[in-house]
């Protein structure tokens, strides 16, 4: 695990893994740079830049101020500019693949591509009222393995887990602590989601429309509640060349180590200048 230092003085974590062009992989909401652990054994062709955003996993905790989708845009181009990287793609799960529309309609000379992970132009109400109901807050299980044994029915629209695959989720999320299961970031990122879900959607369409010219991919979980059918069809119909695969057995968010995740990954890399 490396660090840099961030314009405003906030220490954040970085891990590279692989040879090759770089990819910079950019999490979750509430998720770290373990979110890519499952793909980095399969694709060895690129370098991947895993960020812990502000807030979140080994970096510095700044306050929910802070933890909007601009500071955290600006801080993945601030890490490109520590590892002396004028432009990169992005893999961007969830968050990360808004900051990565937001980058393409901000600094498009610093992007060269952008594959989405169960994400859009349109975040759907159902998934963020979801979200709401459990950011910032600790589990009620009190060990690891009880988190693992409870999310078979708690992550709704996941099939075909094996046991192994909940309890590796279960490590990457929670921290054991004597008192009980402790989150692995700020809990002040509930205060920071709440405002921004009470406040009006901003229209991300012209951000998607900003990437004419690049290689696009979108992974979608086949029962997301966070991208709709609807808003994958207009994507789309908007970027008929974009690459697409579909997730079975899958909701809010694909692993990325699946056959059709994994597809049209590579798919992605190829068509990169």
């Amino acid at each position: 695990m490396r660090f840099f230092t961030a314009s405003d003085g906030a220490r954040l974590a970085y891990r590279i893994r692989g040879e090759g062009p770089a990819l910079l992989c950019l999490s979750g909401l509430t998720r770290t740079m373990a979110d890519f652990d499952y793909l980095a054994p399969h694709l060895e062709e690129a370098r991947m830049i895993c960020l812990d955003s502000r807030g979140r996993g080994a970096s510095q905790w700044t306050g929910a101020e802070t933890y909007t989708v601009p500071r955290e845009a600006r801080d993945a181009l601030e890490l490109l500019d520590h590892l002396g990287i004028g432009a990169a793609p992005i893999l961007g799960t969830s968050r990360g693949g808004l900051i990565g529309m937001l980058i393409a309609a901000t600094a498009p000379e610093r992007l060269t591509g952008l594959c989405l992970n169960d994400v859009g132009p349109v975040v759907e109400r159902a998934g963020l009222e979801r979200i709401a109901d459990y950011v910032g807050r600790n589990p009620r299980a009190r060990t690891l393995e009880q988190a693992a044994a409870a999310m078979p029915q708690v992550m709704e629209g996941f099939a075909n887990v094996p046991a192994n695959r909940w309890r590796e989720e279960a490590a990457k999320h929670y921290v054991q602590t004597a008192e009980g299961l402790e989150i692995t970031y700020d809990p002040a990122l509930r205060d920071a989601f709440l405002a921004a879900y009470d406040a009006e959607a901003p229209d991300m369409w012209p951000c998607f429309d900003a990437l004419a010219g690049k290689p696009v991919a979108l992974i979608r979980g086949a029962n997301s509640d966070l991208l709709s059918p609807e808003t994958a069809a207009e994507m789309r119909r908007r970027r008929p060349d974009m690459i697409f695969a579909e997730v079975p057995g899958r909701a809010h968010i694909p692993f990325l180590d699946e056959v059709e995740s994994l597809a049209a990954i590579r798919a992605f890399l190829e068509r990169l200048p």
